[in-house]
């Protein structure tokens, strides 16, 4: 009698575990829920950016846009007033015509970011430049296209219409990311016609898109590749 009901007892105990474990796991999916699932919108801008140096300022739209979920702000962006443009590249792979390490705008995190690597990007204000990855073995895979953007401290970036090369961008960029990487963001064609917008993309990706002059881009602010 004794035996049986310590049998009993062991297994109420572990019908208790079980309960508890899957009410334990069922709570952190409920709360875990919004923060993955989390839609972002698209603001607009009146004011230039802040703090932005008198080089930048002639160059720099006043409008700009800001990128927010639930939560808050994510990030703002104020893009050039005319991107210089050059012949449409043979390279499949590369869907904008834009000249490496031009400037293409400002971003700004009010808070702490992240870039397409999910490297972590402090609070600032950043230059935001134009870049191929070359067709090597160390960029293999990381993106179908070949566009993207470098970011780089705009304290550290004084001449807005400097190009740098891609070996001297990505020395610039690592002053935004701190570790042997630049801060990239991928850029790519649009996929709608109405500008601007943010539109998610896949699961978890969120990009905007814009029309500066006749140029279309859409850049990918939220999501990790390969994530």
């Amino acid at each position: 009698m004794i035996k049986r009901l310590a049998l009993l007892v062991l297994v109420a105990t572990q019908v208790c575990a079980t309960l508890m474990f899957a009410t334990l796991v069922y709570a952190t999916l409920i709360f875990a829920t919004p923060a993955a699932a989390q839609d972002y919108k698209l603001e607009t801008l009146s004011t230039p950016a802040p703090g932005l140096p008198a080089a930048y300022s002639s160059v720099i739209q006043a409008q700009g846009y800001r990128v927010a979920s639930p939560a808050g702000p994510w990030c703002e962006v104020w893009f050039r007033k005319s991107i210089p443009t050059g012949p449409k590249p043979s390279d499949e792979a590369i869907a904008i015509p834009i000249p490496q390490g031009t400037l293409i705008g400002i971003l700004r995190f009010p808070a702490q970011g992240a870039d397409r690597r999910g490297q972590v990007i402090k609070p600032g204000t950043y230059t935001m430049r134009y870049s191929n990855f070359p067709v090597d073995g160390a960029h293999q895979g990381v993106a179908p296209q070949r566009d993207f953007a470098l970011l780089t401290p705009v304290a550290s970036d004084p001449d807005p219409a400097a190009t740098p090369d891609f070996r001297t961008l990505v020395q610039m960029s690592l002053k935004a990311s701190g570790t042997p990487h630049p801060a990239v963001f991928s850029l790519e064609t649009p996929a709608g016609t109405t500008f601007p917008a943010v539109a998610k993309e896949g699961e978890k990706d969120w990009a905007l898109s814009v029309k500066v002059g006749d140029l279309a881009l859409s850049i990918i602010l939220v999501g990790q590749a390969g994530g």
